[in-house]
């Protein structure tokens, strides 16, 4: 007989009838118009098993970001059903065109906005700006509530702060940056150590995506778990991410191509198993 995980069997734990659904456990990113549509279609004939996330930072060419910015903020505008969840990647808080992101953003009213994605926050207080400006906007453009937000740490300044960020009440998700976080060691973490096995082994992104797992367990939030740069491969993002669930406490991640999402799903759905137990418990 499978042992019962905690969850199944400990009354504080259990989940509670009527509770809301979780997010979806995978997270797909889409930089341009043809990726976004794509993505978008995807979603509808997966009746929203997934989250799409239209990317106005790594999507827009230089000196392009206001075009590109209206051009994906309209497609999210789009009809499409409100239970399928959309999100928006901004330029960093710091950067010129942040402002024309959240603009564009809140002004189409996208369907089934669920949260904005913010990269490259530092601190705790650049926290506090990014998200008091988010906050002011959406009430401008006539947005009930606040918008959750999910913020990337990216560096090891930022990993220093990420439990005061966690903490952030308005934080829904933590992620890792992992791409930009091995970069700003300056050569110290080895570009292995961007792919399996090197991401889960090398001490310091061992560290990295423990520190952020820790915060969001602490504080309530979702830890998500970087994308498997290896886009081509049948199994390797379901592989990362069964490693990102079991052995980092992650609890979903990021896809960057479409064959992506089917086996990030698979990683993160229950057992059989786990299913059938619960049901007997509940």
């Amino acid at each position: 007989m499978q042992a019962l995980h905690p969850d199944l069997v400990l009354h504080e734990s259990a989940p509670s009838l009527g509770a809301p659904a979780p997010p979806p456990a995978c997270e797909h990113f889409a930089g341009d118009e043809k990726k976004l549509r794509k993505a978008l279609a995807l979603q509808a004939q997966w009746a929203g098993a997934f989250d799409v996330t239209a990317d106005l930072e790594d999507g827009a060419a230089v000196g392009e970001e206001v075009q590109a910015a209206g051009r994906l903020a309209s497609i999210l505008a789009e009809p499409r059903p409100q239970a399928y969840r959309v999100g928006c990647r901004l330029h960093p808080f710091d950067h010129p065109a942040f402002a024309t992101d959240l603009r564009a953003l809140l002004l189409a009213k996208p369907a089934g906005l669920a949260y904005i994605t913010l990269p490259k926050i530092r601190d705790l207080t650049q926290l506090n700006q990014a998200a008091k400006e988010i906050q002011q906007a959406s009430l401008f453009y006539g947005f009930s509530g606040p918008i959750p937000l999910q913020v990337l740490i990216e560096d090891a300044a930022a990993l220093a702060h990420v439990f005061e960020i966690a903490a952030h009440p308005q934080v829904q998700f933590v992620a890792f940056g992992q791409m930009d976080f091995t970069s700003s060691h300056q050569g110290a973490i080895p570009a292995t150590a961007m792919r399996s096995p090197g991401q889960f082994e090398h001490p310091l992104m061992r560290r990295a995506k423990l520190e952020i797992s820790a915060a969001c367990h602490a504080h309530g939030r979702l830890p998500t778990h970087n994308p498997t740069v290896d886009y081509q491969s049948d199994h390797q993002a379901r592989d990362d991410a069964l490693r990102a669930k079991n052995e980092f406490g992650f609890r979903r991640m990021w896809s960057i191509h479409p064959a992506q999402i089917a086996q990030i799903l698979q990683a993160f759905a229950p057992s059989p198993e786990e299913l059938e137990d619960a049901s007997r418990i509940l």
